[in-house]
């Protein structure tokens, strides 16, 4: 698979929609990963992100304005023990609290299916990061409608152990805007992970559409300590 620039990749797509990114750093001694979210509707671009313990949540900006929180208000990371959680959706609690019974990240997502926002039946993405030793690997998942058609559920898991330095994978929930939105198709994209964290958060930043940007989180964890750099930029401050 050829590696892309991300950063060229989101200036060329004006709805991503909300994408996650994990890979490795070039220099080898972070594990990261990134998310965002953007939005078409005021409803969804009322909102930021703020630190929830070792995660993030979504709350209101402006709580007077906020119209249904269904589907726009979770907890997008989570940490349990040495599993860093990121995902779209509440099945963030859902895998954390099923991890934590001894289930696999896999089998904690055939308890959900995708969003129930019709018509764009919106997928659920999902990542975790499980680093110890100084190693880590990770896995990606994407539910999804069939072609739009609610009544079949495709479930994709892709996993990556002992991921390669500067490269990571990048997966979103739409292919681009449209009336229904597109679901994303493929496998994740290959990209590139530089070594900074202030380089990377500036980068996802400026690319992503000036219009329909919400909220960014970017975290380092650093596989010789464990300890993590963390950075939230939101459009509403």
């Amino acid at each position: 698979m050829k590696k892309i620039d991300i950063y060229e990749e989101l200036k060329n797509n004006a709805y991503p929609g909300r994408g996650i990114v994990i890979g490795k750093s070039q220099n080898g001694k972070f594990a990261v990963t990134a998310y965002f979210i953007m939005g078409r509707s005021q409803n969804s671009r009322n909102r930021v992100f703020v630190p929830d313990g070792e995660g993030i949540r979504t709350q209101a900006y402006d709580p007077s304005k906020l119209e249904d929180p269904h589907l726009i208000i979770y907890a997008p990371v989570r940490v349990l023990g040495n599993k860093t959680i990121v995902t779209n959706g509440d099945q963030t609690d859902t895998i954390y609290d099923l991890m934590n019974q001894q289930l696999t990240f896999e089998q904690s997502l055939r308890t959900r299916e995708f969003e129930d926002d019709a018509p764009n039946y919106t997928p659920r993405i999902s990542g975790i990061i499980k680093h110890d030793d100084n190693n880590f690997n990770y896995a990606m998942s994407i539910l999804k409608s069939a072609n739009g058609d609610p009544s079949s559920c495709q479930r994709y898991t892709f996993s990556y152990g002992n991921p390669v330095a500067g490269e990571g994978r990048f997966i979103h929930t739409y292919m681009g805007d449209g009336n229904p939105l597109p679901s994303f198709e493929g496998e994740p994209k290959l990209v590139a992970i530089p070594n900074d964290i202030d380089e990377f958060t500036e980068g996802l930043w400026n690319a992503l559409n000036e219009d329909n940007k919400v909220s960014l989180f970017v975290r380092f964890i650093d596989l010789d300590t464990g300890r993590t750099e963390t950075k939230i930029v939101n459009k509403n401050v």
